[in-house]
């Protein structure tokens, strides 16, 4: 027996040392990168929004910058990378080190642009991390005021009469593979495929201006878009798309009302981080986007507009990514549309 007052050996130096660095490297097998371990957010958090200023993507990102900006405590910034469609903010995204001081405002052209692009590496929004839908809109199927269509159903009838006759109608759109694009083929499918001209135009806008003067016979666009010309006279409302009707325009039905079967089509905004963002970091982020969705002047905000907030899980925005994806793929291929 060693006598209680005897005093321990010194352990080898050896030892020692493999004991130190056993510590120092506790955990290496499994060791998360410097950004795991930091408080997020540490720094401001930029929002890439891949259009220009005033659009609807934009818009969204804007909206709720004051709001996240007091839940997360850090500044929030928007850094607005237009061109090609979005994608060359989706580029610097997946480019981001996951650490959630870069995120992306993305829309649902995400979903579609990967099928009509097909040599310019256009990202695939599936491999983002989704955080949270930030606001979402049915798009309308408007006709000129000026128009004798006056429902959906003496559209239906005009499209296919003018089909036989060897005179399609004419249709417009922001540009080939846009949502408003595939959603006019999509209901061209549902009609039984008759025949229609497509007239792409460098965005909606000069497209809505022939519409309202009678130079096209009827569009697609979002509510925020086509509402005020509904209001002035200049634009009739046919359906909404949607599975339920508008507050924006309550007395127009939706597509489910009007006969047809499978189309609620929905234009939304979501926030999205790089891949491999830290379920954390996710959690904490959608937390502050459901917050300033839930601020008062927020939802006027996005209400006024003719958009509505959006607010829910990650988990839902990342199966209406993949929904979307696998729908506007399908048809895409059905109706051979191409932007290459």
């Amino acid at each position: 027996m060693i006598p209680a007052t005897q005093p321990l050996r010194a352990a080898p130096r050896r030892l020692l040392l493999c004991l130190g660095a056993a510590a120092l490297g506790l955990g290496a097998f499994g060791a998360s990168p410097a950004w795991a371990q930091t408080a997020w957010p540490s720094k401001s958090v930029t929002l890439l929004i891949g259009f220009p200023p005033g659009g609807q993507t934009d818009f969204a990102g804007r909206v709720l910058t004051n709001g996240m900006q007091g839940a997360l405590g850090q500044p929030v910034v928007i850094d607005n990378k237009a061109g090609v469609n979005g994608n060359i903010a989706s580029v610097e995204l997946m480019k981001a080190p996951p650490d959630g001081h870069k995120l992306l405002v993305g829309n649902g052209s995400m979903t579609i642009m990967p099928h009509v692009y097909t040599k310019l590496g256009i990202v695939d929004p599936q491999k983002m991390t989704p955080i949270g839908i930030m606001l979402q809109s049915p798009l309308v199927l408007v006709v000129p005021a000026t128009s004798p269509i006056k429902t959906y159903a003496q559209f239906a009838e005009e499209v296919k009469s003018r089909a036989k006759s060897g005179k399609g109608i004419d249709y417009g759109t922001g540009g080939a593979g846009s949502l408003i694009h595939v959603t006019m083929e999509l209901l061209r499918e549902r009609l039984g495929n008759p025949a229609m001209n497509h007239v792409p135009y460098k965005g909606s806008s000069p497209a809505m201006v022939d519409l309202m003067a009678g130079r096209l016979d009827a569009m697609f666009d979002a509510t925020s878009v086509v509402a005020p010309f509904v209001k002035s006279g200049q634009l009739r409302p046919l359906l909404v798309t949607g599975d339920k009707r508008s507050p924006m325009l309550p007395n127009v039905p939706t597509a489910a009302e009007s006969g047809i079967k499978d189309f609620s089509i929905i234009s939304f905004i979501g926030l999205y981080g790089p891949p491999g963002l830290s379920p954390e970091v996710v959690k904490k982020a959608n937390s502050a986007m459901n917050a300033a969705l839930k601020e008062p002047t927020v939802v006027k905000s996005i209400v006024d507009r003719g958009d509505e907030p959006g607010g829910g899980s990650p988990e839902q925005l990342g199966a209406m990514t993949r929904d979307q994806y696998k729908m506007w793929g399908a048809v895409v291929k059905a109706n051979n549309i191409t932007a290459d």
